[in-house]
């Protein structure tokens, strides 16, 4: 009798336990029991044990991420989780938010209404918690951000944005700053950083050019393993590393016409040799996430192209991670592509595709729900999806610690160090572009200097786009810094003297007045991609709109902003000819997200200066290179053209009838991996030998020498040209560089190795593979500043797999 109500008593408590309203002991036994909950199980078997466990809808919720920002009630000095939030986790149970932390014009989150970096971390925690404890299964939240040249978060460190990034040649020092990023937002709770961006891009006209590493996909493939190796470091469970998301695959950045989203018209070897192996180097690196994007490729939208997604991203490249679209990428098959007639039929091709997760949330929801109960996909590809999306929850150890120390955010984000390491990204980015005569560096002790131009007081017009808003006293900008650079005798006066957009003449005469009275003048144009960060906002979401806002925005570039011309707009060119008119010496200085054309500036300006979009530091880093504190060596990760009548005008063109045009050459005005330095360099005695033919490793040495009295960095180049072969290939391709800082007068010899990988192409039956023949290496300072040149035969061909 007393076995028989122990038996009782104990399935009494064990139904207790699992209807989750036992006594904390039991709770405790029973969480050990449930394997998906053993942080010890390995995690595949935890992954099929929660598996399952859930409902369709539950497993639905796995695959949408939700528009994270309006997912906080923040009042004061405390925040918690909305209503919106805990309607969504009841009604849909989402398993993931983007952008929670992020501040803009879009989120309508200001200085006042976001998050500090505190904030921030008690957000996540809170949401989390509710995850942890309020849901059926306890599921924790995946939290993505952007995070491209930061987090896009109030409080944390603004880098150059990523076209800048390419120009330093620097695969190091960006790895460094991905590792910055990626602290900034993981220990605010964020697990996934959206980035890189590795685009090829061969359309300027295109809005999203800085958010690129440019034309090459040598280059572009270096940064990307920076990137990624700096965000997700030796392991995502470090608490400090976040997921890496690539974007966007693939061939998004050469539209047709420059259209953001447009059609591509790359062939497939084109494809394969140009667009994807970015893509396929970072995938090498580690890459865990990878985002598909808006366009279509030979009439298949990438969100539904089951070649790109299966075929080439897991069974060539082994890819373990999981995909996601991009915001409205999948309504976009429905809406934009028109290859299917509902939200549920998009969403059906999407997920057979091998598209995991659904950005935005709009499809993988009830349409995905009602293809399921359709017949139109199976419970094993929805099982595949959130598998991918749980596996990296559980490597991230989101189900044993998923809150984050608010006390170590507040100390970390936007530290001094990470400070400093803007400053030292931005100034290796920027690029001398002329100098004639040596007018650069300035002296400090200048008596009278006038800064003028729209862009050298604008703190925002320098941080591009994908930028939360920024206190003031945070930016240095390019007047600020030479403030702080000249000598306190120094008479400087400042002028704005027109708008980037905007046509105005209110301040010409101004201008050039200040000119008139200057030893010397730094004018500061370009372009702008910073959104209206003046607006506030009521309670209600409604602007608050202010009488003294101007009539034309700024902006001609970012997300969207697609143009037809790459003139400067606005009265930037008047002015720029008014100032040079006075026969004062002028200083070009470039802030800006995509070449613009310069052709008169080239003519008649003797010193120009390109910093792209250079940062919250970057105004410091302008004045040292202006002023000789730092040796400029940043080289053009991308073409600048002379017209877009010429583009595109990529320097690695195939071979091909390229001849001049009736008004102008076909050369760009300032080709891939241009840049000057205060320093002289010298090339001399190229060898090349090929250590084994059956390997076909072989060595490339030089001497570089420093053959001024200046020290600074040299990027030296290597470029192959596949002399003969069976496929039209490249006039030249940069295969190998290297950022070398030599003390005045120094030498020292450089050493590339060039391995199969460098020398292969696509043949005739798209296959992978080295063909005997003559190659020829070419040694230099930029894609048409060779220096060296020498042949060397491969004996045997060669198959790569």
């Amino acid at each position: 009798m007393k076995i028989r109500k122990s038996i009782t008593r104990n399935c009494f408590m064990l139904g207790i336990a699992v209807l989750g309203l036992g006594t904390p002991a039991v709770a405790q036994n029973q969480k050990t029991a449930v394997l998906y909950k053993n942080p010890a199980a390995p995690v595949d078997n935890r992954v099929k044990d929660l598996l399952k466990r859930m409902t369709l809808e539950e497993k639905v919720g796995q695959l949408c991420t939700l528009l994270g920002w309006d997912m906080y009630e923040k009042n004061g000095d405390s925040v918690g989780v909305s209503a919106t939030f805990k309607e969504v986790i009841e009604n849909r149970h989402i398993g993931s938010f983007w952008a929670t932390l992020r501040a803009d014009p879009w989120t309508k989150k200001t200085l006042e209404t976001g998050l500090s970096p505190k904030l921030s971390a008690k957000a996540t925690n809170a949401m989390q918690k509710y995850m942890m404890e309020h849901t059926r299964l306890g599921i924790p939240l995946l939290l993505a951000e952007e995070c491209p040249h930061g987090h896009m978060a109030i409080g944390t460190t603004v880098f150059s944005t990523s076209i800048g990034q390419a120009s330093t040649w620097d695969p190091a020092l960006i790895k460094e700053m991905a590792t910055a990023i990626s602290q900034e937002a993981r220990i605010q709770g964020a697990h996934i950083g959206y980035g890189p961006v590795l685009d090829l891009v061969r359309e300027p006209r295109w809005s999203r050019l800085e958010e690129t590493y440019g034309e090459d996909p040598y280059l572009i493939g270096q940064m990307g393993i920076a990137m990624v190796k700096g965000f997700q470091g030796n392991g995502i469970n470090s608490g400090v590393n976040v997921i890496s998301t690539l974007k966007h695959f693939a061939a998004y950045g050469s539209p047709e016409g420059g259209h953001n989203g447009g059609i591509s018209t790359t062939g497939t070897r084109d494809l394969f040799q140009s667009y994807l192996p970015p893509f396929r180097d970072a995938i090498k690196a580690g890459a865990l996430s990878i985002m598909a994007s808006y366009n279509s490729i030979d009439g298949i939208p990438c969100s539904s192209n089951s070649f790109l997604l299966k075929d080439v991203l897991c069974k060539q490249w082994g890819f373990k991670g999981f995909t996601v679209s991009d915001l409205g990428g999948i309504p976009g098959v429905k809406s934009n592509h028109h290859v299917a007639a509902s939200m549920e039929e998009a969403a059906a091709l999407t997920i057979n595709a091998g598209l995991d997760a659904d950005l935005g949330g709009e499809a993988y929801g009830d349409a995905l729900i009602k293809a399921v109960n359709n017949k139109r996909v199976t419970m094993a590809t929805i099982d595949t999806a959130v598998s991918h999306v749980l596996r990296l929850k559980f490597e991230m150890g989101l189900f044993d610690k998923p809150y984050v120390d608010a006390a170590i955010a507040e100390k970390t984000v936007g530290s001094a160090a990470h400070k400093q390491l803007a400053e030292r990204v931005a100034a290796e980015s920027i690029v001398l572009l002329k100098n004639d005569n040596g007018i650069l560096p300035l002296k400090k002790t200048i008596k009278n200097l006038a800064v003028i131009g729209p862009n050298a007081d604008n703190m925002y017009n320098q941080l591009g786009d994908y930028t939360a808003p920024q206190p003031a006293e945070k930016i240095v900008t390019v007047l600020k810094g030479i403030q702080a650079k000249v000598s306190a005798d120094t008479k400087l006066k400042y002028v704005k003297g027109c708008s980037i957009r905007d046509t105005s003449r209110a301040g010409m005469a101004a201008a050039v007045a200040a000119a008139k009275e200057a030893d010397a003048v730094i004018l500061v144009l370009g372009g702008s991609s910073a959104r209206d960060f003046e607006t506030s906002y009521q309670s209600t979401g409604a602007a608050q709109v202010k009488s003294s806002e101007v009539s034309v925005s700024d902006m001609e570039s970012g997300e969207g902003f697609d143009r037809v011309s790459l003139d400067l707009m606005g009265l930037q060119n008047e002015l720029l000819q008014n100032i040079i008119a006075t026969g004062k010496p002028v200083i070009l200085v470039l802030i800006e997200g995509r070449p613009l054309n310069i052709n008169w500036a080239a003519q008649h300006v003797p010193a120009i200066v390109n910093a792209w979009y250079p940062g919250q530091e970057g105004g410091t880093a302008v004045a040292d290179v202006l002023f000789g504190d730092y040796n400029p060596a940043g080289r053009l990760p991308v073409s600048i053209p002379k017209s877009v009548g010429q583009l595109p005008v990529y320097y690695n063109y195939k071979n091909a009838s390229r001849h001049d045009y009736v008004e102008m050459d076909a050369k760009p005005l300032y080709s891939f991996g241009h840049g000057l330095s205060y320093s002289t360099f010298d090339y001399q005695h190229l060898t090349i030998t090929v250590q084994d033919q059956t390997t076909l490793k072989a060595t490339v040495k030089f001497l570089l020498k420093n053959t001024s009295a200046v020290a600074g960095d040299e990027v030296a180049q290597l470029y192959i040209r596949d002399d003969a072969s069976s496929v039209v290939t490249s006039v030249k391709q940069l295969k190998k560089f290297q950022r070398i800082h030599l003390q005045a007068g120094e030498q020292k010899e450089i050493t590339f190795e060039l391995l199969p990988e460098d020398l292969k192409l696509l043949n005739m039956d798209m296959k992978w593979v080295v063909e005997p023949g003559s190659f020829t290496a070419m040694v230099g300072a930029s894609s048409e500043d060779i220096r060296l040149k020498e042949t060397f035969q491969v004996n045997k061909a060669v198959e790569i797999r």
